[in-house]
């Protein structure tokens, strides 16, 4: 069988071959933003003896990328809906590569926030383009394999990139580690260039306006299904050192990121035949984990459960992403995306804030209890939806 054509049936066309070159590019471009946005935190000692401020003020160079991120990325994705996907795309990438480059020299903290700060508007404009470049370069039928690689490059950051960048800091000093990701960024607008497709604007026409991509059929549904999702997670995951104590946290959050990978590849697999019973299959056992996790806290069971968790929880974004564009339609992608990029956020925040309450209250063994009603929720707000936002 030829690598470039999928199996087809007697009678059938075979589906078209995804655009690798392209595709992997915007997958590499997920891997870069995530990095840059999270590598901060992993380097909290290094960065704070060597800019002179304290660790918290380091930790606030994210905080302060993901806020400007949360804030511009609808208004942004709007005010760039007239020109050519790729040229911008080009351009966020280079801005990645020049802030990266400017955190990597600085000397001084206010220097380095603010160039943190303008890569979080890079980063909300980078997030609400990925999925719709993903889901117009293929057809209807293969977009949701197309999204499923676009998003893997989030899961390799997570279980890759920042290890990474913490042996090139231990190796070399945190400001090759900032200096590797500008090299990257900038290695990645060639590609883009060269590989990605050059997609048309939305013409003046045929823009829905922001308000009416939102009030779509399924699509408030997808994006309420989104921030409930997200949020019950935060609320658990943010706290899970806590939660399995400081002599399984490493390897409970290493099993958690390689299990994550497992679920993406097998979303992957089934997300453009059975996108619903795949969505609610992976939250009816994220539900399971936290039921698991509640009702003992030893941590071989801690560990079952990261597996668990990892697996189910790794193909919801994808599966969630893939439903809010099926709802809203390719053309409206990129609008679309910049909602959820910003409820996204509003989950990671709130959840992160209500765990901690609760941390503080009840203790870290109430904190699964706390995401399952959320979870419930969400299972059967998904499995109501069955017209537009997760239809059959």
């Amino acid at each position: 069988m030829s690598a470039q054509t999928s199996p087809t049936v007697p009678g059938s066309r075979p589906a078209p071959a995804l655009p690798w070159p392209a595709l992997l590019a915007l997958s590499a471009a997920a891997f870069t933003a995530v990095t840059t946005e999270l590598l901060p935190a992993g380097l909290l000692p290094a960065m704070s003896a060597d800019l002179g401020v304290s660790e918290a003020r380091i930790g606030f160079l994210v905080t302060g990328f993901a806020v400007t991120g949360f804030l511009t990325a609808i208004p942004v994705t709007a005010a760039v809906r007239g020109l050519p996907r790729r040229p911008v795309l080009v351009a966020v990438l280079c801005g990645f590569a020049l802030l990266n480059l400017v955190t990597a020299v600085s000397s001084a903290y206010p220097l380095t926030f603010a160039a943190r700060v303008l890569a979080g508007v890079m980063g909300g404009t980078l997030w609400a383009m990925l999925v719709g470049y993903a889901a117009r370069t293929v057809p209807p039928e293969r977009r949701g394999r197309a999204i499923a690689v676009v998003s893997a490059g989030i899961t390799l950051a997570l279980c890759a990139g920042l290890p990474a960048g913490a042996a090139v800091a231990a190796a070399t000093g945190w400001r090759a580690a900032f200096a590797a990701l500008a090299l990257l960024a900038g290695l990645l607008a060639l590609v883009v260039r060269w590989q990605a497709p050059a997609l048309a604007p939305e013409p003046p026409a045929s823009r829905t306006p922001l308000r009416r991509v939102a009030t779509l059929p399924g699509a408030r549904t997808a994006l309420a299904v989104t921030v409930v999702v997200i949020l019950a997670h935060h609320a658990v995951y943010t706290y899970l050192a806590p939660l399995a104590g400081p002599a399984w946290t490493g390897v409970t959050l290493l099993v958690f990121g390689l299990s994550t990978v497992a679920g993406v590849w097998a979303t992957g697999v089934v997300i453009d035949r059975h996108p619903r019973r795949a969505l609610l299959t992976a939250l009816a056992l994220v539900a399971v984990t936290m039921t698991l996790l509640g009702l003992t806290g030893h941590p071989a069971a801690l560990l079952g459960g990261a597996i668990l968790w990892g697996v189910a929880f790794g193909g919801i974004p994808t599966l969630l992403q893939t439903a809010l564009i099926n709802a809203t339609g390719a053309a409206n992608a990129d609008v679309a995306t910049s909602m959820q990029t910003t409820v996204y956020n509003l989950g990671i925040a709130a959840g992160s804030f209500a765990g901690g309450l609760v941390l503080d209250a009840s203790g870290a063994a109430a904190l699964p209890w706390t995401a399952l009603p959320l979870l419930a929720a969400a299972l059967v707000t998904v499995a109501l939806a069955r017209r537009h936002a997760f239809p059959r």
